[in-house]
């Protein structure tokens, strides 16, 4: 059976994106409140910079998912998809953690884990299909900064 191919992307990718945009959604106000109280540490960006480079970041990591999900069927390809539903979770959860409840500390251990989470699905990606693993780099190296700035707002705050 032919699978369309564009359809599993665009799904991927829609999906992911969602999650950002539900996440998003729901941090609103207390992003908005981090962005006018919140004393933030050396290099941080631009507040207009963020949700820029999360939707790239979403798009990647659904086109990921799609190469893997396009892989042949089997039990590495459904544990990977596992992983990345996972490790999706974790990233949704973080915002909360961090702009609703204001709980910078524990937001930051809870970004390692996601950061750990990133590289053993790049890894896992990688070794079933390289290019789906080399998507999601620019997300591991994006939440590496991410906990710089987690830890310097949890230590400034």
């Amino acid at each position: 059976m032919k699978r369309n191919h564009w359809k599993v992307f665009i799904v991927s990718v829609v999906l992911a994106e969602a999650v950002g945009a539900l996440s998003g959604w729901l941090t609103r106000d207390g992003a908005q409140q981090y962005a006018q109280s919140i004393v933030l540490p050396p290099l941080s960006p631009p507040g207009i910079v963020f949700p820029i480079v999360w939707t790239v970041l979403f798009a990647l990591m659904g086109i990921g998912s799609a190469i893997v999900w396009l892989a042949p069927d089997s039990q590495a390809r459904s544990g990977e998809l596992r992983l990345y539903a996972v490790q999706l979770a974790f990233n949704f959860v973080w915002s909360l953690i961090f702009f609703n409840w204001k709980n910078y500390g524990f937001a930051f251990v809870w970004l390692a884990a996601l950061w750990v989470l990133i590289g053993w699905m790049i890894l896992r990606f990688r070794a079933l299909v390289p290019a789906a693993g080399w998507t999601q780099v620019p997300y591991f190296l994006w939440v590496a900064f991410a906990g710089y700035l987690n830890l310097g707002v949890w230590l400034l705050n």
